[in-house]
């Protein structure tokens, strides 16, 4: 069941704690980029340089998702009645369609490294590959943790690029490792690294696609939201019992129809004080709740 609280965030703070945990990330994206972009190339790994490619695709989409929250905070207008909160999970696809053409490019320099003989990777590329794993496991745990205190799917997917870079980090740790102890012929498992990097990478991609796609085809969320909105309408004085109830997300916030039955014998203004009595419980108790559009049916 949702959880209740009196004090809840507004839509534009929730915005607004998103956009700084993406600025955070672009910051961190930056120094990893130059980071393990030199260092791959200095010690002749393509995994850590295909690590520097995701992690600039990170950049390119952490501002995605950054524009797609400063839009969803914005108030309804003449043009969006309800609001721009789809902006949230359309940011959150294009990451998603970023990280499956990054996987793509990194594949297919892979295979040609492996076709192409070369270097062992130095032996210095493991630390930088242990100082990123660290950075990037800290910044998925925080940007996943504001995601879920803000519902963004926008933000949990922004989260969910900082853990991508750990899965093939440590993947690429891996495969560097088994280059090192094999010595010369083992060249290649650090380009292999870099293609199974590929497969959690486009699984991560499918992860971050799903909700968002399922949230712009307004599909239902959890069911306790629709089974929390009948509990509260139908504590409302004068309300007899609730029939249809459908709910969706818009970006941060939920929009609500609902059917409630009254006796049929009272007037339409009694009606209608029961129907904005429906509405007022609802907003309060749950203020993620934008609006609820009430139809009366007689009992």
């Amino acid at each position: 069941m949702p959880d209740s609280h009196s004090a809840a965030p507004t839509n534009r703070e929730r915005a607004e704690r998103g956009q700084v945990s993406t600025l955070v990330g672009i910051g961190a994206n930056i120094v990893l980029v130059l980071g393990k972009g030199t260092a791959g190339v200095v010690g002749h790994s393509y995994a850590l340089i295909a690590e520097a490619i995701e992690s600039g695709t990170d950049i390119l989409s952490s501002g995605i998702v950054w524009l797609g929250l400063r839009t969803a905070a914005r108030e309804p207008d003449e043009n969006h009645p309800y609001g721009h909160g789809k902006a949230e999970p359309l940011a959150a696809i294009m990451v998603a369609v970023a990280l499956v053409g990054a996987a793509g490019y990194i594949a297919t320099e892979g295979i040609r490294h492996i076709l192409t003989p070369h270097q062992l990777p130095a032996p210095f590329t493991l630390a930088v590959l242990g100082v990123v794993i660290a950075i990037k496991e800290t910044l998925y745990r925080r940007v996943h943790k504001i995601g879920q205190e803000v519902d963004s799917g926008a933000v949990k997917a922004d989260a969910w690029h900082h853990r991508a870079d750990v899965i093939t980090s440590s993947t690429a740790f891996v495969g560097i490792s088994i280059a090192l102890i094999g010595g010369k012929g083992w060249e290649a498992a650090d380009d292999w690294a870099a293609l199974v990097a590929c497969v959690f990478i486009v699984y991560n991609a499918y992860h971050i696609f799903r909700p968002a796609f399922g949230e712009i085809m307004d599909e239902a969320p959890p069911r306790a939201w629709a089974d929390d909105i009948r509990a509260l309408a139908q504590a409302v004085p004068g309300v007899v019992t609730t029939e249809k109830c459908f709910v969706r997300k818009m970006g941060f916030e939920f929009f609500a129809d609902l059917h409630v039955v009254v006796d049929g014998s009272i007037s339409v203004r009694e009606g209608h004080a029961i129907t904005g009595a429906v509405k007022a419980a609802i907003k309060q108790a749950r203020p993620a709740v934008y609006n609820v559009l009430v139809h009366i049916e007689p009992f």
